[in-house]
């Protein structure tokens, strides 16, 4: 090996949002015009400056830069490298505006698709390329940040999205021809990110990650082999840092060999994800001239780090690679900041956690033992209490509770399973007596701030339970009264007592806790805090009744019941990992399934259960479909079964490309599907009908994520092209998404538009 630094002990990135949030309410203060651009770097100069002097102190041997972004990292790539589209960068604005018009569009220019990072719940601006796409390095973002960094005397390693999987993750845009691949304008791109490592090594970087996650995902030998071109072209550059390629989320499967040969001085494997991806690496004798970074340390999930695993996993690669490092299996950025401001959770369980502060602090200590040895003085009390910890944890017999296991014991195939859907529709029909393309929300209305104060006056025993209940219901008449006027078919009471569509079910089952201060950034400035599912799942008593029966008696029209499946709430919480997944979702598909039962009882004739994430789990090798498939959809089935065939079971879908799910879609047996298709222009559809997908749909018909109002034709012609993929009484009209990070001023032109446009082409269909 050529004599340089070793990476060491690191981390492949860390969460961006601020302990407090402090960019989300900087970027909506500046969106909203109250603060300025200097104010908005000023905050982002002062949340980096924070994390670098935070990780320097915590012992970090290499720390990265060029984590931070105002919105998204793929989208900060596409801007880096000149690759936004003309209807944004034509608009005349500063390129921060630019930015967060392709982020979020604008009146003129709709947004960017957006789509989930892998298999997480992390959204990413989805870049759009054509054989017109020309690249030029159009910034300087990488080279400011490590600039900024050097001169506050840190020596950091700036962290890029790699080339091959920034084309992989993009798409073709509208008028591309057909056949066209992103993945052909390599040869084009290689240039930029040659020119943007000449640049960073003349800065004086030492080191360069370059993150290619892609390759954890089943890839054909074309794209193997645009990977092979990529790095014998940037390693064989002479005016570079040392490049360490990241993967993750993963095993690199046949690319490990790819990036074993090529002429990179490192590579980081993630060994949490795939536990034998250290013995894949230890046969490959090409390494052993570079330096290995063994991921051992979880960064997606939230527990402690079992340390003799850690080591033993890292420990395989000993004698067979160059050097080794060690770190977390992918960025922090997809777990909250410190535990210990948990101080309102139970003590015993918050000493099985590790956020982003403890988890850097274990691969600190890892990278110390590796290097001394587990007897050293320097970490044998630290390890002592890391196994103490884990230990209580395996031991704690009450997170089992035999009541919910015997359940499980006693499910048989039947209770997943709903009569013809053929005669479920007709009944519903009956039941409800809707027009065709019917009208409706996908549940949430704005929260407005006087919502906000008063769940958060009631937590703090500032108003009692009668007052809060009080002015819930006042929301609710209010959001069903607007609802009649703006002249929607089926109803939803506006959801104003709900934090979040996961915390709010979990806040009220039996086997979870929540957080106070543990946000994880979801999209943008969207921020989100995950519960943490730790013990047996069971539902001590109905959990949306109250507000659902209430609403329906303020109106003739139907109001759907409204709850988060099982597959969601698994995703969007940090899940137990001391069971199989499947084991946890039968526990909360039951807990739902007792809702939708007490729901209907009531009187409720339309229910939701809501599955963004079912796309969200699907494992990135599809080996493993078949296996995620059989219990995620059982999961739902069990739910939403038991049920009488006039009470419509609707379910919401949103941004995840849907085409590898769509035999799972159409097996989940709801009645109506709900669907984020406004970005994409309705592409999903013609993929539904090739699957044969035979019940209701609704595509949604406008972009919720962006301010811009839809006018009535603009939702006209996305209908007309529903009604011509889909039978038209078939088709559900209502937008992508739920409209809580919306407000009124835009929600309300917005639905009225969309009904407009639904009476206007329900007329053209008779």
């Amino acid at each position: 090996m050529t004599d340089r630094n070793p990476v060491g002990a690191t981390i492949l990135g860390y969460p961006r949002i601020g302990p407090d949030r402090e960019l989300k309410r900087a970027v909506e203060s500046y969106w909203a015009g109250t603060s300025t651009a200097a104010d908005l770097e000023e905050t982002a100069r002062t949340l980096r400056v924070n994390t670098w002097d935070e990780l320097k102190a915590a012992g970090l041997d290499s720390i990265p830069s060029n984590t931070f972004s105002y919105y998204d990292q793929v989208l900060d790539t596409a801007a880096l490298v000149g690759a936004l589209p003309p209807r944004h960068t034509e608009l005349g604005l500063s390129p921060l505006d630019t930015y967060f018009a392709a982020a979020r569009g604008t009146q003129q220019a709709p947004a960017l698709e957006m789509t989930k990072w892998f298999d997480t719940n992390y959204h990413y601006l989805v870049p759009e390329l054509g054989p017109d796409t020309g690249f030029a390095l159009a910034g300087s973002k990488p080279i400011d940040e490590y600039v900024e960094a050097r001169k506050l005397g840190l020596e950091t390693r700036p962290v890029l999205l790699g080339p091959v999987t920034f084309l992989l993750l993009a798409k073709a845009h509208a008028d591309a021809p057909e056949d066209f691949q992103p993945l052909s304008l390599l040869e084009r791109l290689l240039p930029v990110y040659e020119e943007l490592l000449a640049a960073l090594h003349s800065a004086g970087a030492e080191w360069v990650q370059l993150d290619e996650p892609a390759f954890v995902a089943d890839r054909s030998a074309a794209e193997l082999a645009a990977l092979d071109q990529a790095y014998t072209r940037l390693g064989g550059r002479p005016d570079r840092p040392s490049i360490l390629v990241a993967s993750y989320f993963g095993s690199l499967g046949e690319a490990l060999g790819t990036l074993a040969r090529v002429p990179v001085e490192g590579l980081a494997l993630d060994l949490v994800t795939d536990p034998t991806a250290g013995d894949a690496a230890a046969a490959q004798t090409a390494l052993r001239d570079k330096e290995v970074v063994a991921g051992v340390v979880d960064g997606r999930n939230i527990w402690r780090t079992d340390v003799d695993t850690a080591m033993t996993k890292a420990a395989t690669l000993l004698g067979s690679v160059g050097r080794l490092g060690v770190s977390t299996s992918c960025s922090l950025l997809h777990v909250p900041y410190d535990v210990d401001r948990e101080t309102a959770m139970p003590e015993r369980l918050r000493s099985w956690l590790a956020f982003a502060r403890q988890k850097v602090a274990e691969v600190v200590l890892l990278g110390r033992a590796l290097r001394h040895g587990q007897d050293a003085a320097s970490v044998v009390d630290e390890l002592a209490r890391a196994r103490a910890a884990v230990a209580d944890r395996g031991s704690a017999s009450d997170l089992r509770e035999p009541r919910v296991r015997a359940r499980l014991d006693s499910l048989r195939p039947e209770h997943a399973q709903r009569g013809d859907y053929a005669k479920r529709a007709g009944e519903q029909q009956s039941s409800l007596g809707l027009p065709a393309l019917p009208t409706t929300t996908i549940g949430s209305f704005p929260q407005t701030d006087e919502l906000r104060r008063a769940r958060a006056q009631h937590r703090a025993g500032q108003l009692d339970t009668e007052q809060y209940h009080a002015a819930m219901r006042s929301e609710i008449e209010r959001v069903i009264r607007l609802q009649e006027d703006i002249g929607l078919d089926v109803l939803v009471h506006g959801e104003p007592e709900r934090n979040d569509m996961v915390q709010y079910f979990a806040e009220q089952l039996r086997g979870f806790a929540a957080t106070e201060h543990g946000w994880v950034q979801s999209y943008g400035s969207r921020c989100v805090r995950p519960p943490v599912l730790f013990g047996d799942v069971s539902r001590p008593e109905p959990m949306t009744v109250e507000w659902a029966t209430f609403a329906q008696s303020l109106t003739d029209r139907p109001v759907k019941g409204m709850l988060t499946g099982p597959v969601t709430i698994l995703a969007w919480s940090f899940v137990r990992d001391d069971q199989p997944l499947a084991d946890t979702a039968r526990q909360v598909a039951l807990a739902i399934r007792d809702e939708v039962h007490d729901l209907e009882s009531a009187g409720i004739r339309a229910i939701q259960v809501d599955e963004p994430a079912l796309r969200e789990l699907l494992p990135l090798r599809q080996s493993a479909h078949k296996e995620y498939l059989s219990w995620s959809v059982e999961s739902f089935r069990l739910a939403t079964s038991g049920i009488s065939d006039s009470t419509q079971i609707h379910t919401h879908l949103c941004y995840s490309e849907f085409g590898e799910i769509l035999p799972g879609i159409a097996a989940l047996d709801a009645d109506v599907t709900s669907i984020e298709a406004a970005r994409s222009r309705m592409e999903v559809l013609s993929d539904l009908n090739a699957a044969g997908f035979a019940r209701g749909v609704g595509p949604g018909v406008y972009d919720i994520h962006s301010p811009r109002v839809p006018d009535v034709d603009e939702i006209s012609n996305l209908l007309r092209t529903a009604v011509a993929a889909v039978p038209a009484e078939r088709v559900w009209v209502n937008p992508d998404c739920g409209l809580k990070t919306r407000g009124y001023a835009e929600v309300e032109p917005a639905l009225r538009n969309l009904v407009s446009a639904a009476r206007q082409v329900r007329a053209e269909q008779r």
